[in-house]
């Protein structure tokens, strides 16, 4: 059975608020990270599934991967406090606006060097963050403990779709499958999270937080060597907060607020996810361009056809 929502409670209002700046810091962090990491995966030789101990060595042999890991997981950390103390899909709308700083680092700070379908993502998240704002003015999110059953199906499907997309090729560059992959990956890490938040028996969670944040890293690390930060990036955050967003109005029964409010809370939401699907897009032109070698040829393996 679902367990009633708490009886809202005075300042629970200015909690929620306080959760979705934690989640803009973390959003923030974790998209400049991408960039560190992807400049420096981009520079190694291979990572090669056939020699995993010899990738991850690789990896932290690169001191700007190591930086840009140690960003990554401090964003993570601060996210997790943000789910802690607000709703699932107003945390994962937030951090989709990251994806605009992503666009913004990855021309090194000169909007004028984005493409004009890039600069219009920007827009629209930003227009994202604002109606999401206006629709929390006088609202009272709540949330459900979700159905196990339904949390089992839900996170193994997501799974054993990021396993397809690493061993089956679909008419997609191999930095998009990849991102979508690590997207999905990270989806299901990502709701373990709020999970294992709630406490209790929900703490077996942690098993599928590890598995899906370790292998999510290793199949976005792979992206990396086959695109540009903007393609595999951007594609896995997309994924990574439309997901749960989702999740967060399925299984922990997240209601819109009523009227205006939750027109607005809607359009937030498809304005945000639009702005990563214009950014993220294979066709989207970059400013840094794809970074092509004999990986992304047929055949070419990579550290992420094992996840």
């Amino acid at each position: 059975m679902r367990r009633a929502p708490a009886p809202v409670r005075e300042g629970v209002f200015e909690t929620v608020w306080i959760g979705l700046c934690l989640a803009l810091v973390s959003a923030l962090a974790v998209n400049w990270a991408y960039t560190k990491e992807h400049d420096a995966v981009a520079a190694l030789p291979p990572l090669t599934a056939r020699k995993p101990f010899r990738s991850l060595a690789l990896l932290l042999g690169s001191s700007g991967w190591r930086v840009g890991f140690a960003s990554e997981t401090a964003g993570w950390v601060v996210y997790v406090i943000a789910l802690a103390i607000a709703p699932l899909s107003l945390v994962q709308a937030v951090s989709a606006s990251g994806i605009a700083v992503l666009a913004l680092l990855v021309v090194h700070g000169q909007p004028s060097r984005l493409s004009i379908r890039e600069r219009l993502a920007v827009g629209v998240a930003l227009l994202g963050l604002v109606l999401l704002s206006l629709s929390l003015v006088g609202a009272k999110p709540t949330s459900h403990t979700p159905h196990g059953a339904g949390v089992v199906i839900w996170l193994a499907a997501a799974a054993g779709a990021a396993v397809a997309l690493t061993a089956v090729r679909i008419p997609f560059s191999r930095a998009a499958a990849l991102g979508l992959a690590a997207g999905l990956l990270f989806s299901d890490g990502d709701i373990s999270a709020k999970l294992v938040s709630l406490g209790g028996i929900w703490l077996v969670a942690l098993v599928p937080l590890v598995v899906c944040y370790a292998a999510g890293t290793g199949v976005l690390q792979a992206a990396f060597q086959h695109g540009s930060a903007l393609t595999a990036a951007g594609i896995a955050t997309l994924v990574t907060n439309a997901v749960p967003i989702a999740a967060g109005f399925v299984l922990f029964d997240e209601a819109l607020p009523p009227g205006i409010r939750g027109a607005l809370q809607i359009a937030a939401f498809a304005s945000i996810v639009a702005s990563a699907g214009l950014l993220g897009s294979p066709a989207a032109p970059r400013p840094d361009g794809p970074r092509r070698s004999a990986r992304d040829a047929p055949g070419g393996e990579s550290v992420g056809n094992r996840q």
